[in-house]
């Protein structure tokens, strides 16, 4: 997905409140946001927005020197998420569709975003209405019938917390398929994306291999990940991405994809046709993307 017009308040924002999360000075703000400018002057607007939050990041990460800004946020989210999951295994154990149920709270998780402008992050309250939220988009029996036909399935994460409820999707997953399920979060730290060390905090390591992407871009940016991710990519029968981020990075390409994300940015819910709030499990079904298959390698 492009960079739009609306994208650019949005961006100075992120690099204010990503400076602020550092705990930088109101001189290095500046600073920041000032650079911030510059680079979207620069930039292509043929770029997605997650290529611009790398820029803007790292540009954080090097005034503050810390190598990871949020890890503590990315820890009490494991944590908090963690304490959900019996009574979530519970759920699953009676729901008369528990590929229905998982894949909503997989997406509730998706709620744990400090990217998105997001006024709240009620992980409890949103697990709570995950059985009634709405769909802007749902093609589970598409995606039923994707998970029965993969030998192999790569899952890419998104966000610290929610690789949590991303987990009992793949705890469902090796119990209905006999795929062979790899795991792929970001290279290194990039606001509160999942890194390996998430992963192993969380337990997903103990389940299925987790890889890293090489990368430290909010997405998934083909061009950019090591070569291990970019044979899962071309190799995969069936990939899952997971959030925002991979949306913006993967939806021109014509791999065999299913994004799974709640909507908490009206251009990115204009570029799908839903609207912010709801819920989206959506195959790769458009033309569009058929037709950008040169690029998927």
């Amino acid at each position: 997905m492009r960079t739009y017009l609306e994208c650019y308040p949005c961006v100075l924002n992120q690099a204010l409140e990503a400076a602020k999360f550092a705990q930088l000075d109101e001189s290095d703000q500046r600073t920041i946001l000032h650079q911030a400018m510059t680079l979207l002057q620069q930039m292509s607007p043929g770029v997605s927005p997650p290529v611009i939050g790398q820029y803007i990041h790292r540009m954080v990460r090097n005034f503050s020197g810390e190598r990871d800004p949020y890890a503590g946020a990315k820890q009490q989210a494991n944590q908090e998420a963690l304490a959900l999951l019996p009574s979530l295994r519970n759920a699953l154990r009676t729901a008369s569709d528990p590929l229905e149920i998982a894949v909503r709270y997989a997406i509730a998780g998706n709620i744990i975003d400090f990217g998105a402008q997001n006024d709240s992050m009620d992980i409890q309250q949103e697990i709570t209405q995950a059985d009634k939220a709405p769909f802007g988009r749902c093609h589970l029996e598409q995606f039923r019938d994707a998970v029965s036909l993969a030998g192999s399935i790569l899952y890419i994460g998104d966000n610290a917390g929610e690789i949590v409820f991303d987990r009992l999707l793949v705890e469902l997953l090796l119990q209905i398929s006999d795929a062979d399920i790899t795991f792929a979060v970001r290279g290194s730290p990039i606001l509160n994306d999942a890194t390996i060390e998430d992963a192993q905090q969380v337990g997903l390591d103990d389940l299925v291999p987790v890889i890293s992407n090489g990368s430290d871009a909010p997405g998934t940016i083909v061009t950019e990940v090591n070569d291990t991710v970019r044979e899962h990519l071309t190799g995969a029968d069936l990939i899952i991405a997971k959030g925002q981020g991979n949306y913006e990075t993967l939806s021109h390409h014509a791999y065999p994809l299913f994004f799974l994300l709640k909507v908490k940015c009206p251009v990115i819910g204009r570029d799908m046709g839903v609207s912010v709030g709801q819920y989206v499990l959506a195959g790769n079904p458009t033309p569009d993307h058929k037709r950008s298959a040169a690029s998927a390698g």
